[in-house]
């Protein structure tokens, strides 16, 4: 097994171009970094240093290996500094934003994940726009988001934002419904619902509503909007009804809804992207450890939520 020291040797001589100037980088006497060398090409197999008396450079095994060992001793130097800075900071409590679906489907997860670790959540359920709001003021450590692709979120400089989930929308049409035969929906069959009547989100120009406006508008069509409500149940009550037709994530279709067929739309853009934005503490714009282990655990819980999706439809 390779040994770190024989990264820090190998890549000492790549930025020093010498075996002695390595060594005076390291605070190693020059027998000490030959000996790692030495072994490393062991374990190799093959030279991983050519010497001269003008110097030493890498073999080009030993570039690619330089590349890969520099990416070990980062990694490693992180592991070791985060995991310092989370021991030295006993129970710690994260403001954490989110919307509702999102909070019905990962919360439970994530909070039983982070508390193993010492980390405590409050947890507000709010609207997109509030959530952006409040992490722009620092109010929130950490939000769950969405938007879809091409519509930017207005954050400050300084919040990161990261996909963790792409979750397809789906259209809500009533049992019997033309196109409810259909197993999914073109872009042109979804603009023959021009005529239709829509519900959309309470908020206006919420990402969701805005791709179906702005897919309309391209065609020169303006949506008769009946309702604004962002109650899923509400939106599906009033499809079944053969009121409206309307999107609904597929991370908010969790059961059958008698009346109504729910198909995807065959376009990648018609899709929520959920992401997790969080703000930097400090210009090296690294959150602190209890943020990033918020931020895995979040991960994590989506990525369990695809596996049971994806053994759902097996």
């Amino acid at each position: 097994m390779a040994d770190l020291r024989q990264f820090e040797a190998l890549t000492a001589v790549h930025a020093e171009g010498s075996v002695s100037a390595a060594a005076r980088r390291l605070g190693w006497g020059q027998p000490t970094v030959d000996y790692h060398l030495k072994n490393l090409e062991r374990l190799v197999g093959s030279p991983v240093l050519t010497r001269s008396p003008r110097g030493s450079r890498l073999t080009p095994v030993g570039v690619l290996l330089a590349e890969r060992a520099q990416e070990v001793l980062t990694l490693s130097a992180r592991a070791i500094r985060d995991a310092r800075e989370f021991g030295q900071l006993g129970r710690v409590r994260l403001r954490f934003g989110t919307f509702a679906t999102a909070a019905a489907n990962v919360l439970p997860f994530v909070a039983s994940r982070i508390g193993d670790l010492g980390i405590e959540i409050d947890a507000l359920l709010e609207e997109v726009p509030a959530l952006v709001e409040q992490m722009n003021r620092g109010a929130l450590d950490v939000a769950l988001v969405y938007t879809v692709p091409g519509y930017e979120l207005p954050f400050r400089p300084g919040v990161v934002t990261t996909e963790v989930h792409r979750d397809p929308l789906m259209l809500a049409l009533p049992v019997g419904h033309p196109l409810a035969s259909r197993p999914s929906i073109d872009v042109p069959a979804l603009l023959s619902l021009r005529d239709e009547r829509w519900v959309f989100a309470t908020t206006v120009d919420d990402p969701m509503d805005r791709i179906v406006v702005d897919a309309f508008a391209a065609e020169g069509h303006t949506l008769d909007v009946a309702i604004r409500t962002d109650e899923f149940q509400v939106l599906l009550g009033m499809t079944a009804a053969r009121m409206v037709v309307g999107l609904i994530p597929r991370l908010a279709t969790t059961a059958e809804h008698s009346g109504i067929v729910l198909r995807p739309i065959n376009d990648p853009s018609f899709a929520r992207s959920i992401l997790v934005a969080t703000s930097a503490e400090d210009a090296s714009r690294h959150p602190s450890p209890a943020v990033r282990q918020l931020v895995v655990a979040i991960r994590d819980g989506f990525a369990a939520v695809r596996a049971a999706a994806q053994g759902e439809t097996a």
